[in-house]
């Protein structure tokens, strides 16, 4: 047998494989981007939206404006009492 036939039969096992192997990265790639897809929906419908996060924060700032409030008024009847 020469080289040259030695040649085409390798290269006749490795193509096919290589092929296969190829082609079940094309596949993966596919099916990643169909599940990035799938988790951009997913995401947009399920978490929280920038307005509603306003409106908590609006929320928050009257409860620790309301807070600070009623600390401040607990620190001035401390200070009375200090002063007694």
């Amino acid at each position: 047998m020469d080289w040259q036939n030695l040649i085409n039969i390798v290269l006749g096992a490795a193509l096919p494989v290589g092929g296969w192997f190829c082609r079940q990265l094309w596949d993966s790639v596919k099916e990643l981007k169909k599940e990035i897809a799938d988790l951009r929906l997913h995401v947009s419908e399920s978490y929280v939206k920038k307005s509603e996060i306003e409106t908590l924060k609006i929320d928050m700032d009257k409860r620790f404006d309301r807070i600070e409030m009623l600390l401040d008024r607990l620190y001035e009847k401390l200070d009375s009492k200090v002063d007694k």
